[in-house]
């Protein structure tokens, strides 16, 4: 547990924490649409320059900025991305030198259901048929990593969105949650999405069609940064066996492999010391004794950062 706050009362302390309060109050407002969240801190005498950036997202955009040192903290939903730039494969131009904090347990897959209908039961049946699916992807955020992750798995099949338009097929960008619905009502032909366990058992009740990436698809992705995965029976019931497919689990804080150790053994104390204040899974605390470890959970698709491996090793959480 953490140890108890002390009451600040300077004027300085006082406007920081209105402000956050009134931020953090906004955010949980099921009404109010912009929730993704920027904090900028900086000290009383050093007002031409920011101290320290904080970005919760779950886009492509932060990790540049997190590269050219813009930004110091980051999150992002999954884990493997950051693994893709560490690389440099594409779309990032060079390896960029990234390091975790911490990662906070999810336990995901990539999914790409399509309806029985269809008849198809493969990306490589897909691409051979020319199938003109019309499929149901995320929209709002066109910087959301489903997408890069979607155009590097097409890509390994040898097709892309643009040929399954090209074969009269659409690419539409529904409003989440995604659009089972849709191919209910006839409208969609498959939905290609993560989040499973919001969207897979309406899925399997229509009897749409996991489909399986093949070994040599995961090998390219693997060549990428991707780590494979699947589907499991015993999480999805209904599922005729396991469904090979990518890991879309974790939700990485992440920084510069340069950002000083000062600055990261402080962003690890603020987590330590909040964890009690943080919803996960609904209930909490945040589990910190899991988000250290590379575990299908919460993998580490980079090394930690020094600073953090120390922390949470001298805490006792390693």
């Amino acid at each position: 547990m953490s140890e108890s706050r002390p009451v600040y009362t300077t004027p300085a302390i006082t406007r920081s924490l209105l402000v956050l309060a009134m931020a953090e109050e906004l955010v949980r407002d099921s009404g109010w649409a912009p929730r993704q969240a920027q904090v900028r801190l900086q000290s009383q005498t050093a007002m031409d320059s920011w101290q320290a950036v904080l970005y919760g997202s779950d886009g492509l955009t932060p990790i540049k900025q997190v590269a050219r040192r813009e930004v110091d903290l980051a999150i992002i939903n999954p884990a493997q991305p950051l693994a893709v730039a560490l690389r440099g494969s594409p779309p990032f131009n060079e390896p960029l030198p990234l390091r975790v904090i911490t990662v906070i347990p999810s336990y995901d897959q990539l999914g790409l259901a399509v309806g029985a209908h269809t008849g198809i039961s493969s990306l490589e049946e897909l691409r051979e048929r020319r199938y003109p699916l019309r499929i149901a992807l995320r929209g709002g955020r066109p910087d959301h990593c489903l997408h890069m992750v979607l155009d590097h798995v097409l890509q390994a099949a040898g097709l892309s969105f643009a040929d399954i338009k090209s074969w009269g097929g659409g690419v539409h960008y529904d409003p989440y949650p995604p659009n089972v619905a849709g191919v209910e009502r006839g409208e969609r032909d498959a939905v290609f999405d993560e989040a499973l366990d919001v969207w897979m058992p309406d899925a399997i009740t229509l009897g749409m069609r996991f489909l399986p990436m093949d070994e040599s698809v995961l090998t390219k992705l693997e060549t990428l940064g991707y780590r494979r995965s699947a589907i499991p029976v015993s999480l999805h019931p209904g599922l005729p066996a396991d469904v090979p497919s990518l890991d879309f689990s974790g939700w990485p804080l992440y920084t510069h492999a340069e950002t000083s150790d000062t600055v990261v053994t402080g962003f690890c104390r603020a987590l330590e010391a909040c964890r009690d204040r943080i919803p996960w899974q609904g209930e909490g605390p945040l589990p910190l004794e899991q988000m250290c470890r590379d575990t299908p959970e919460a993998p580490l698709p980079i090394p930690l950062h020094p600073a953090a491996e120390r922390f949470w090793r001298e805490r006792g959480y390693i």
